[in-house]
């Protein structure tokens, strides 16, 4: 950068943005402050390199701009370096590295220099990504499962906008980074910001790699375990016949992503299912293209996502839609109710009670002394729905709640199974799903599998669809109703002021929590895991784990004015990478309207009680 502008750049950015210029090399974002500098932008200037973007247990994501506080080649140089120090400290008779990159702008880039990275520090990487293919991100997990690797690195933003990319980390067993590992790997890459020698040029790092076998082109070998395990653990022994018509009688989306290569592949090989004979896959959107041109927001979940794919289907008179998100760890389906005549998105909670359902139905099947054996568990997170609970009770399985997030879902799924448990599903409201039998982490194509069986089974054996198998579910276990949502907020303080708010001035003096919100709610059990409090356990304290630095609190409750059979459950918790209050409400009834409007009631009165939104200057979309 010429010294004349380096000059003109406040004081306050001058040594940021001096060490930047230092330490990048792409001509790109090297420009693109160049040209910040220039405009005089400080403002922007300070967003980008005021902070520097911290790793979690999620890793990084942010916007892929040039700055120490947003994705870009440099940054992800620096956390690579970091973490493969931190994992050579931690196995280091293992130093083996699986690398993955889905089609995102910029991500072969990123997950080129992430393998460089590791190379350099003496491992053998396991690349996913040869010439111009890409994965899904199971993949990663499921190698390092597969390959005994100390770490996975998966190239991807799921389903964020087009111009956010990430960088998420699996360790040794699979699973997601969970506490002390995420602060540990957040000190090492602060200790080795200074790229090494030689990192810069991963091209010719790779190319070394591979020559001297350090580094192996690993795709088609997973892909052929994968292609194994699927059918070895996610189809029915006698499969059904799955064409329960003489034309397709599905429509799938990859929604742009890289669902449909692995997809396909999948379903004609284990399901004999074939695109085109008996499915549909959504044209304008089968093929990866990292700008998403038919969606404004790549999630499925998002209103007006599935409304091509349900367009087609409603074309060719087909009822049922499925979906994964664009790096495919996620799945969501929408079905035709042949009573209105109206399509239904199934909510995240609502599929995650078929897919238990389901999973009872084989684990009773089974042979008793395989039940005996291995008694029946299954997993969901906190802000997930309670209905596999009730069917716990219900049906006498094992059932337990973790913390938001696969990191904490997976790693209990795989201590039940230590203790001998057969965890075959758990899930989190977020349409992810997870089948321990594959990998201990969400899975978009593991769930499309089961879910098409599931489907066939009970249209083939009972004549329903799963909106009636729902309505059995209602009436056996109680009707379950949600309404989720979110208040944005200016900032991390006002999230900290509004809980503050609800321990110290809406709470009596002289007692831990409220007995009652408004007049309308009273409360039956409080749990409090910032400051490590829970009603019904000895000396108070949570079965989950505690974490000073977020905010999170569930409350268990009743209506004021129900009855015995009516029950609120909701966890109020701080976004840990948006700046967001998120708010999870269920409410359980024996009616379906009245589940309906005590979760809604419920989200009012918390609006009036404790958010305050017009005082706090937050806002929401309800």
């Amino acid at each position: 950068m010429p010294q004349r502008i380096l000059e003109t750049v406040p004081s306050d950015l001058k040594g940021p943005i001096s060490l930047w210029f230092k330490q990048d090399r792409n001509p790109e974002t090297i420009e693109e402050v160049t040209a910040l500098c220039k405009k005089s932008d400080w403002k922007e200037l300070h967003k980008r390199f005021d902070f520097r973007i911290q790793f979690g247990t999620a890793g990084l994501r942010s916007q892929m701009q040039a700055g120490f506080n947003r994705m870009n080649t440099l940054v992800i140089i620096q956390a690579s370096q970091g973490l493969a120090t931190y994992v050579r400290q931690q196995f280091p008779d293992n130093l083996v590295a699986v690398v993955g990159h889905d089609h995102r702008f910029h991500s072969k880039e990123f997950a080129r220099a992430a393998a460089a990275a590791f190379l350099l520090k003496g491992f053998k990487v396991h690349y996913l990504n040869p010439d111009h293919e890409f994965v899904h991100t199971p993949l990663v997990p499921f190698a390092v499962d597969k390959l005994k690797a100390s770490v996975g690195v998966m190239i991807t933003a799921s389903h964020n906008p087009k111009m956010d990319n990430g960088y998420k980390v699996y360790y040794s067993n699979g699973c997601q980074i969970i506490p002390p590992h995420d602060h540990a790997i957040s000190d090492s890459i602060d200790a080795n910001l200074e790229p090494w020698a030689n990192v810069w040029d991963f091209d010719d790092v790779l190319n070394k790699g591979l020559k001297q076998g350090k580094l192996m082109y690993s795709r088609e070998e997973m892909l052929k375990f994968y292609l194994e395990e699927v059918s070895k653990n996610l189809i029915e022994t006698n499969p059904l016949k799955l064409e329960v018509k003489a034309k397709p009688w599905f429509v799938y989306t990859p929604m742009h992503g890289v669902g449909f290569d692995i997809f396909s592949t999948i379903v004609k090989k284990t399901l004999s299912l074939v695109e085109g004979k008996d499915y549909l896959c959504v044209p304008e959107q089968q093929n990866p293209d990292p700008s998403f041109p038919t969606v404004g927001f790549p999630n499925p979940e998002e209103k007006g996502a599935l409304d091509i794919g349900i367009n087609l289907a409603e074309k060719h008179d087909i009822n049922l839609l499925v979906a994964n998100d664009p790096d495919a760890d996620r799945f969501s389906v929408a079905v035709k109710d042949m009573q209105s005549g109206e399509w239904r998105q199934l909510t995240g909670n609502e599929i995650g009670f078929l897919f238990a359902f389901f999973e009872y139905q084989k684990f009773k099947s089974m042979d008793k002394q395989f039940q005996h054996e291995h008694p029946l568990a299954m997993l969901n997170s906190t802000v997930s729905s309670q209905m596999i609970k009730k069917m716990a009770e219900v049906e006498g399985f094992h059932y337990e709640d973790t913390l938001t997030g696969f990191k904490w879902i997976g790693n209990r799924a795989i201590l039940l199974e230590k203790k001998g448990y057969y965890v075959p599903f758990g899930f989190e409201e977020a349409i992810g799903y997870m089948f321990p039998a594959m990998e201990h982490d969400k899975d978009g194509i593991s769930a499309s599998i089961v879910f098409l069986q599931a489907y066939c089974k009970w249209k083939i054996d009972d004549n329903l669809d799963p909106l009636s198998v729902l309505e059995r579910g209602f009436k056996k276990y109680g009707v379950f109703k949600e309404y989720n949502g979110y208040y944005v907020v200016p900032s991390p303080i006002v999230t900290k002021e509004i809980f503050e708010y609800i321990r110290n001035v809406y709470t009596p003096k002289g007692v831990s929590y409220p007995s009652s919100i408004g007049e309308e709610i009273e409360v039956l059990y409080y749990r409090d895991l910032t400051t490590g409090y829970q009603s019904d356990t000895p000396n108070h304290k949570p079965t989950l784990p505690v974490d000073p630095t977020s905010q999170m609190i569930t409350i268990s409750a009743r209506p004021s004015n129900g009855n015995e059979n009516e029950h609120i459950r909701f966890t109020i918790r701080g976004s840990g990478t948006e700046p967001k209050l998120k708010v999870y409400i269920e409410a359980c009834a024996n009616k379906e309207q009245r589940a309906t409007f005590l979760a809604k009631l419920t989200w009012n009165v918390l609006k009036r009680e404790w958010f305050r939104p017009d005082k706090m200057d937050i806002v929401t979309k309800f």
